[in-house]
């Protein structure tokens, strides 16, 4: 993917696509939370940039959008079962919003791949946003909006944006893949490189590191 680096790093920096929440006095409760479900690509990629993102409180691993219940790692990746590999977000509003949980996502993989991601390939990676309500599924078709008009890729967007039904968790030893397999060849490979650019483009939003 090439994408048009300058214009799409303007839309990742204007106020109308990235809104902030200063207000730090609101006590925390649960209606603060929030959660959205996304799929681009391998769930250890997408895992491993969220965790590091202001205002996440988790990030699962699962799958989604499929047609049986409870499928294993090695049904999914047969790609017989309809599931994508999912991460699922649960955010504090009052640090993040969707706009930044959205620009993320459209930065660190490549939405114009038609179920493929680099050398991962099948329906199971495909690029798709799985809303909860109207809001979520309003924001999602917004931004990509926005991406087109700006001609931010030099092709076309293929994110779908799909209604939330189930979401089931995956095995433990993918949770925390990345943190727990930095020495691991596809770590390096290619998720280093994800979180490089993510940290470079996102500075100013990331975790404190303990």
């Amino acid at each position: 993917m090439k994408a048009k680096t300058i214009i799409l790093a303007c839309l990742l920096f204007t106020g109308t696509l990235f809104s902030q929440n200063n207000n730090t006095t609101k006590k925390m409760t649960q209606s603060n939370f929030e959660t959205i479900t996304l799929g681009g690509g391998c769930y250890w990629c997408v895992e491993a940039v969220y965790e590091n993102l202001k205002g996440v409180k988790s990030v699962v691993s699962g799958f989604s959008g499929g047609k049986i219940a409870n499928p294993s790692y090695e049904e999914v990746c047969s790609g017989t079962t309809g599931h994508a590999e999912v991460v699922q977000i649960t955010f504090d509003k009052n640090v993040t919003n969707l706009d930044e949980i959205f620009k993320v996502f459209f930065t660190v993989h490549d939405p114009t791949t038609l179920n493929r991601q680099g050398a991962d390939r099948g329906t199971q990676y495909r690029s798709v946003i799985f809303y909860n309500n109207e809001e979520q599924k309003q924001e999602a078709q917004s931004i990509i909006a926005e991406l087109k008009k700006a001609k931010a890729y030099d092709n076309p967007i293929v994110t779908t944006i799909e209604p939330f039904t189930k979401f089931y968790k995956a095995e433990d030893y993918h949770q925390n893949y990345y943190a727990n397999n930095k020495s691991q060849p596809y770590c390096q490979m290619v998720i280093q490189p994800k979180l490089e650019k993510f940290e470079k483009v996102f500075k100013d939003k990331l975790k404190t590191k303990k």
